[in-house]
Formats: structure tokens, sequence, C-alpha cells
């Protein structure tokens, strides 16, 4: 008797273990972002997870809000209604303080020394945990493109952020601090909000990724669009924990794989892209801004010195910023 029913229950697992595997899942991304590297990360995610996984895997894309503003869909990949979510890193900041050193100046030289600090592997285990008491993990992050600053008055020097109301894209110490520092006036603002704001006037300027101004044609707003030196905004595929584990062992792994292969695929697009925006907002009567040596010296001496102090309030963020700056250190 105790022998069949350890078979039957034998059995039982192994059907259980198959239906798991046989079951076909729907994972949702969101992006508040159109036409860009998030879109492009996605392609060639679903691309891979699908032919790799037999199709038991399904990704479905949802650029531009599709699903609702960033807030809501950060909420929603933490609760589990929507299964991955790609916005700026300082959204996930309210549910776990660690993602604000992504906002750090001067960590990154250009694109490229970014995308090599975030395929290392010390690195992706050290930001592994990002998010897990909130339900939530990072497959993939991506640097999305330097940061930018449109304004209705220009900014050339350093001189030219005093009194200025600029939306940053989160509301961390890390991003106010620093344009505090400055004599900006910071804002945090969701992007969907952001285009009206800045039609009416009711903000100065506004910090984004170089092809958010192209994709949603910001050139019709203002025409001076400046490189913030040293600064890029990272862009985390932050995906539902509960949503992986449900996958099983198998499934789960080869999504973390997947996306990791296609954070890699999509680095020579995103580099080509700064470029293609920035000939598509000169093409639309916009104007490409370039501190000079002296005032990019003088932006990252002022950003760069709130650090030390904000740094250590929190142990775990100063550890955080430290692996990133021996990796990028390694990545020279």
């Amino acid at each position: 008797m105790n022998a069949l029913r350890n078979l039957a229950i034998g059995a039982a697992v192994l059907l259980s273990a198959s239906a798991v595997q046989a079951q076909t899942h729907t994972m949702k991304i969101s992006s508040p972002t159109v036409n860009d590297l998030s879109q492009e990360w996605a392609k060639e995610f679903k691309a891979g997870i699908e032919a790799r996984s037999g199709g038991k895997i399904k990704v479905e894309f949802y650029p531009a809000n599709q699903l609702g503003q960033i807030p809501a869909t950060v909420e929603g990949t933490a609760m589990g209604t929507i299964e991955a979510v790609v916005p700026a890193s300082g959204f996930f900041i309210g549910l776990e303080p660690r993602f604000q050193v992504f906002d750090a100046p001067g960590l990154f030289k250009d694109m490229e020394h970014a995308q090599r600090v975030f395929a290392d592997p010390e690195i992706r285990k050290q930001l592994s945990t990002l998010g897990n008491s909130k339900g939530i993990e990072p497959i993939a992050i991506l640097p999305h493109g330097p940061l930018l600053l449109l304004s209705h008055k220009p900014i050339r020097a350093v001189a030219d952020f005093k009194g200025q109301k600029i939306r940053v894209p989160g509301a961390a110490p890390l991003q106010i601090e620093p344009f505090k520092k400055l004599g900006a006036a910071p804002v945090s603002m969701p992007l969907g909000e952001v285009l009206s704001a800045m039609q009416n006037r009711t903000i100065d300027g506004l910090i984004a990724s170089a092809t958010v101004f192209t994709a949603f044609k910001y050139y019709d707003v203002a025409k001076g669009l400046t490189a913030l030196p040293g600064s890029f905004l990272i862009a985390p595929v932050m995906a539902n924990r509960n949503f992986l584990k449900s996958l099983g062992p198998e499934l789960e792994a080869m999504v973390r794989d997947e996306a990791f292969k296609a954070q890699q695929k999509v680095q020579k697009f995103a580099v080509e892209d700064v470029g293609r925006t920035a000939d598509i907002w000169k093409k639309n009567g916009g104007e490409n801004i370039s501190l000079s040596e002296g005032e990019s010296k003088a932006y990252l001496d002022q950003v760069k010195s709130v650090l030390p102090g904000l740094l250590s309030a929190n142990a775990t963020i100063k550890a955080d910023f430290d692996a990133l700056s021996a990796a990028a250190q390694r990545a020279n």
C-alpha cells in the first residue's frame, strides 16, 4: 500500500510539473517611451524567449504608457498585475532607495562605458537584489542615453540653471540635491505629464534621455537641448518575482538569460540611436548644446560635491556606488 501511495504521489508531482511546463505564460511589459531602446530591447527579448521556450512564454510589449502612467505601472509590477516595466530608474526609489545610485553624476564617461559596467558579472550580482523586498527584480539594466535638459531659456553655462523650475525623472535626494546646488528648482513629474507642463510653462525645462525629446516631438515646444556632463538615464527592466517563480526553474532561468542577451544585442542600437536623435532634433529646428570644457568641469564639481553627504546617509547605497565606481575603473 505504501509503495502504491508513493507511486501515486510521484505521478501527481510529475503531472503537476508537466502542467507548469505545458502552460503558456503571458509576460506583459510596460514602457513610458516609444520607438526607442526599451522597445528595441523588448523586440529582441520577445524573439529570443518565445523561440527558446517553444512558445511557452508569450511577450506583449506596451509602449507610450498604454498600461498607465509610470507610478501605476511600477506599482502594478510590484503587485503582479503587470509582469515587467521599463521606466527610468528614479521611479523605483519609492519602493527601494537603492535605485537612486544610478543618478550619481560622473560614474560613466559615455554610453559604451556604461554598457560595459552593466555587463560586469560582479555588478550584475551586486544589483540582482534590487527591489527584491518589494517583489521585483532586475532582469536587464539598460543605459538608455545621456541625460539632456530642454529649457525654454537654453542652458549654456552653469549660471543659467539658477531659478529654473526643472522636471527631474524621480524624487530622490541624488536627483534633487545636485540641481538645488546649481540654484535650480527641481520637481519630480511622470513623463506622461511633462509635455503639457512644458507647453503651458508650468515648468521651465525637463531632464530626460535623448530619444524622449524626438519621440514626443518636443522640438515644437522649445529648441535648446543641453547635454548634462557625466549624466545618463538608466532604465532597468524590472520583473515581478512571483511571476518569475511561477514559470518553474527552467523557464525562469531562460527569462533571465534571454533578457541579458537582449541587453547585449541592443548596445550598438543604443549608441547609434543617440546620434540619430541628435540629427532628428537638429533637422526639426532644434539646437544641440554642449557645455564648454570649463563649464562642464564647473558643473561636475558642483553636482558631485553633494555626493559624500548623501552617500554617507545610507550604507547600502554607498556600497552600490563603490561597486559601480570599481567596475567603472575596470571598464576603462
